[in-house]
């Protein structure tokens, strides 16, 4: 079942993407969600339409997103927690620290566009998480996750 996907789907595509779905979770899921519609003839013209209409706009927020991703470029983080024996950390550090940690240094992203890979970091080192700002415009950014002073 082909479709025209209306909002960012994960594992899946981006909001105006074509995919093809198996039916049940397109007609299960993904229209009555309203996250998808029929990719039919006249639908996909329609769509052809708009994303020439939106080719412009969607370059300025290209520039805008490199813009944001350049100001992360020599930003050192690190992220202190509370640790037991050897290197093990209490708790873990996921991409809501990492988001409340670039939000100290003055930059706002939403947690939901970082990706740790893991998910969840337990010990201390260097790791890196990528930062989607922009469909296109997604960066690797290398922070560290310390001790805690005890």
């Amino acid at each position: 079942m082909e479709l025209i996907l209306k909002k960012d789907v994960e594992n899946l595509g981006f909001a105006d993407d074509i995919v093809t779905v198996k039916n049940g979770y397109g007609r299960n899921f993904l229209i009555p969600q309203g996250a998808a519609v029929l990719a039919t003839p006249s639908a996909k013209k329609v769509l052809a339409e708009n994303l020439k209409q939106r080719a412009f706009k969607e370059q300025k927020l290209i520039d805008d997103a490199q813009k944001e991703a350049n100001k992360l470029t020599g930003l050192e983080v690190k992220i202190t927690s509370k640790t037991g024996d050897g290197d093990k950390l209490f708790g873990s550090v996921n991409n809501s620290d990492l988001a409340a940690a670039l939000e100290k240094e003055g930059i706002a992203i939403e947690k939901k566009f970082i990706s740790i890979p893991g998910n969840n970091i337990k010990r201390i080192g260097s790791y890196e998480a990528s930062i989607r700002f922009h469909r296109d415009v997604v960066v690797a950014f290398a922070f560290d996750v310390i001790a805690e002073a005890k």
